[in-house]
C-alpha cells in the first residue's frame, strides 16, 4: 500500500515537473524570434522616454526566448491615447507593453472624460523608482518653509491646467489655506526654471529625481529651498520637507493628498495589457526583477543619473487598487476643486 502511494506520488511529481518545463519552454518558444513593443505615452527626451528606452535595451535578455524589444511613442490626451490603446486595441499576448502615465489610477478614480480602461486590470510589471514630487522656492523668494505659504503670496509658474504642477498646488490652497498664485501656460520645465532665475516665478513644482539629474548644482549651492513633498514616503535623501499627507487637517483631506501622492509614487510604470497568459506575465515579472539586478543595467542607469529604487508589479497593483477605492465623495470633491 505504501509502495503504491510512493509510486503515485513520484508519478505526480514527475508530471508536475514536466508540466513546469513545458510551461517555461512554451514561453521561450513564443518569444523566440518575436518582438516586444513598449508604447511610451510621452514625447521623446523626457523621463518617461529615457526610462522606457533604458528598459528596452536590457530586459530582452532576461525574457525566455530573448525577444527583440523596441520602444516607440504614442502621445496624446495626457497619456489616455496610449492607455486606451493598450487596454482596448493592443494584442493581449505579451508582445505589447506600455510606459504609462503614473496618474492612470487617479484619472480613473475621478472619472475623467476619455478614460476607457480599468487600471486594476492592467498587468503591472514595475517601475525603476518612485518620482516624489514637491514644491521648491527660489533662494531669493520670501518663502523659506511651508508655514510661510500660509501668510505670503507665492507666485508659481506652472505648465498646463491639467498637470500636477497646477492640480496639486490648487488642492494645497483649498485644503491647507496656502496662498499660492498659480500662473499656468509655461511650455515646459526649462522655461519655468528661467522664470525663477528672472524673478517671474518664486518657485516650481517638480520631481526630486529631476532636480538631482538636471540641476544638482542648485541643490548643492542651495539655490532652491524645498518646502514640501507629495509622496507616500519621503525620499531617502530628502527628509526635511514635510509630507502633504502629514499636513492634512483631517482624514478626508489626508486621503485626497494620498490619492495625489500615488501619481508620484508610481514613478514611470511599465504595464502589460490585460488578458496576457499567466505564464508570460510571470516571465515578464521575473525578467524585470532580473534586469534591475543586472550589472550592465545598473551601470547605464548610473550613467544616465537614474536612481534605482524599484517598485514591482504586485505593489504597483496594490497602489492602483488603493487609489481606485477612494470614496466617491472625496473624488467628487477633487473634481469640484479642479
Amino acid at each position: 500500500m505504501m509502495k503504491r502511494a510512493l509510486m503515485a506520488a513520484g508519478v505526480a511529481l514527475a508530471a508536475f515537473a514536466a508540466a513546469g518545463a513545458a510551461h517555461a519552454q512554451g514561453v521561450a518558444e513564443f518569444y523566440k524570434g518575436n518582438t516586444i513593443r513598449i508604447v511610451i505615452w510621452a514625447a521623446a527626451g523626457g523621463e518617461y522616454d529615457i526610462h522606457a528606452k533604458l528598459v528596452s535595451r536590457h530586459i530582452g535578455k532576461h525574457i525566455p526566448g530573448n525577444p527583440t524589444v523596441i520602444a516607440t511613442q504614442m502621445t496624446g490626451g495626457g497619456g489616455l491615447v496610449a492607455a486606451n490603446h493598450l487596454y482596448n486595441v493592443a494584442p493581449k499576448d505579451g508582445t505589447q507593453l506600455g510606459m504609462m502615465v503614473s496618474s492612470l489610477p487617479f484619472l480613473q478614480a475621478i472619472e475623467l472624460d476619455g478614460v476607457k480602461f480599468d487600471a486594476a486590470k492592467f498587468n503591472w510589471i514595475g517601475t525603476i523608482a518612485p518620482t516624489q514630487e514637491g514644491l521648491v522656492a527660489w533662494h531669493t523668494a520670501p518663502v523659506k518653509k511651508f508655514e510661510d505659504l500660509l501668510t505670503t503670496e507665492f507666485v508659481l509658474g506652472a505648465s498646463g491646467a491639467g498637470s500636477t504642477s497646477v492640480l496639486t498646488p490648487t488642492m494645497i490652497n483649498a485644503l491647507l489655506g496656502a496662498r499660492i498664485r498659480i500662473v499656468p501656460g509655461y511650455p515646459g520645465g526649462s522655461q519655468i526654471n528661467l522664470a525663477m532665475e528672472r524673478g517671474e516665478s518664486m518657485g516650481r513644482w517638480n520631481t526630486w529625481s529631476s532636480w538631482k539629474t538636471t540641476h544638482p548644482d542648485w541643490i548643492s549651492q542651495k539655490k532652491i529651498v524645498f518646502l514640501l513633498t507629495s509622496a507616500l514616503r519621503k525620499p531617502k535623501d530628502l527628509q526635511e520637507p514635510p509630507l502633504l499627507t502629514d499636513l492634512a487637517k483631517n482624514d478626508d483631506d489626508r486621503r485626497i493628498f494620498e490619492l495625489l501622492a500615488t501619481n508620484a509614487e508610481m514613478g514611470r510604470p511599465i504595464v502589460a495589457t490585460p488578458g496576457v497568459p499567466a505564464d508570460r506575465i510571470k516571465a515578464l515579472l521575473a525578467a524585470y526583477r532580473a534586469m534591475i539586478a543586472d550589472a550592465e543595467f545598473i551601470a547605464e542607469a548610473d550613467k544616465l543619473k537614474i536612481e534605482i529604487d524599484p517598485i514591482y508589479g504586485e505593489d504597483l497593483l496594490q497602489m492602483a487598487q488603493r487609489a481606485l477605492s477612494t470614496p466617491k465623495h472625496l473624488t467628487e470633491r477633487v473634481k469640484k476643486l479642479m
